[in-house]
């Protein structure tokens, strides 16, 4: 069913749903475009209202190639048939943007696993060059990821393009956040935003060169595990260098990932020197690396069959669902968490070695040290098993020995039980060894 969005635009179906809110296909006085509804429980507050009107004037001049512009913003009634309050006397917040004939980054990620760096490298100076004009507006995006970041193809020619400018920013306030608390993808997210302050614009370049990382390695630097493991290691670890990128290239992205927001490249800057570094990235194949292996989970106690089905569906409704039709949604991904910031000494901790280290393809990863303790354990059980299945042939073959002697003599029962202690010795002290 068609859907008034205030008396101007009219949304027809649904394109995909994010954290904070569902993406439609529409119309408006000028053609096609993308209205961008908020959830409901944002729309119902007030003061985020109030915030977003006084936003509108930044949204709506913030034109660029290479930024998905904002048409209207529009606060107030909607309907199936014309514009009317619902039953709790608010309406809609809407976004309407131009709508981009093409995928987001993140479907195409999956569809390529990983990108030649050429490619790579272009998408990301495309974003950043966006994100200088944003930030010489004094605006910071603060939610830079692959399923904000749409690909326009309807030229032949692909475009990057950064979507959904200033929603991070309006929906974190003390409401919808607090002063204790973080808003954003764990993933993307920078070391000062998990410390608590404010972000600016180097938080825009530290998530950008992670989204860099992933084209290139199929992984984030820092991803994989509990939200709170995440934003620890983004504080506490260093990115690990991917086998076989030029080191001029690695030179950059080891610079706009540093912990200290000072040390980050401008976004002009960045842009700049992507670009520098085309003539060296020419040719090159998507980097030849082993996927991360996944830390071996913990036994869990069984759980009716009812309790497993609610459980997933639950962990179905948080999911990432990209913004384009059709794009299959990333269920192992947290996004756009709102999380209590970490105290000094819970970031103090250290990682605990689990972060995801690229390796070369063939090579072994040593893993989390919950893996490392786990491959420790099945090696004592192998080692114990083996012990006792030699030890049990060994006493097998001396009673058969035995018996085949007739009546047998002391020397040979004396003998036949000297092998067997010796041998059941021999099997208990390896067991400690192997362990």
């Amino acid at each position: 069913m068609a859907r008034n969005i205030g008396g101007l635009y009219t949304a027809h179906r649904v394109l995909g749903r994010g954290s904070a809110g569902t993406v439609w296909l529409g119309d408006g006085p000028d053609g096609p475009v993308a209205i961008k509804l908020l959830r409901e429980d944002l729309a119902a507050d007030p003061d985020l209202a109030e915030r977003f009107a006084h936003e509108r004037h930044a949204l709506l001049g913030l034109e660029h190639p290479n930024i998905v512009g904002v048409r209207d913003l529009v606060i107030g009634t909607s309907g199936a048939e014309g514009g009317r309050d619902d039953e709790g006397g608010h309406g809609d917040i809407a976004l309407v943007m131009d709508l981009v004939r093409g995928p987001d980054l993140r479907g195409h990620l999956e569809r390529e696993r990983r990108l030649a760096p050429l490619e790579a490298v272009g998408i990301v100076a495309d974003i950043a060059t966006g994100l200088a004009v944003a930030h010489a507006a004094g605006i910071v995006h603060r939610d830079v990821k692959p399923e904000n970041i749409l690909l326009d193809t309807a030229d032949g020619a692909t475009t990057a393009l950064l979507a959904d400018f200033g929603v991070a920013k309006l929906i974190d306030e003390p409401r919808h956040g607090g002063r204790n608390g973080v808003v954003g993808t764990p993933d993307y997210m920078a070391p000062e935003i998990v410390e608590g302050l404010p972000p600016r614009a180097a938080v825009d370049i530290y998530a950008l060169v992670t989204v860099l990382y992933e084209l290139l390695a199929g992984f984030t630097p820092f991803g994989g595990g509990h939200p709170g493991a995440v934003l620890r290691r983004q504080v506490t670890e260093k990115a690990a260098e991917l086998p076989g990128l030029p080191p001029e290239l690695w030179s950059v992205m080891q610079q706009c990932l540093a912990k200290a927001p000072a040390s980050r490249l401008r976004a002009a800057e960045l842009a700049s020197r992507l670009r520098e570094l085309t003539p060296l990235l020419t040719g090159l194949p998507p980097l030849d690396i082993g996927d991360p292996v996944p830390d071996v989970p913990e036994p869990v106690a069984a759980e009716p069959a009812g309790a497993a089905a609610v459980r997933t569906g639950a962990a179905a409704a948080r999911a990432a669902v990209p913004l384009v039709r059709g794009a299959a949604p990333d269920d192992g991904r947290t996004t756009h968490t709102r999380m209590r910031v970490p105290d000094a000494d819970e970031l103090a901790g250290g990682a605990h070695g689990t972060a995801r280290a690229p390796r070369a393809t063939g090579a072994r990863r040593a893993g989390s040290a919950r893996r490392g303790s786990s491959d420790r354990r099945r090696r004592r059980l192998a080692l114990t098993a083996a012990g006792v299945v030699v030890a049990g042939a060994i006493a097998g073959l001396l009673l058969f020995a035995g018996g085949s002697d007739g009546s047998g003599g002391g020397d040979g029962s004396g003998g036949g039980t000297s092998g067997v202690e010796e041998s059941a010795g021999d099997g208990h002290e390896g067991d400690p060894a192997g362990s």
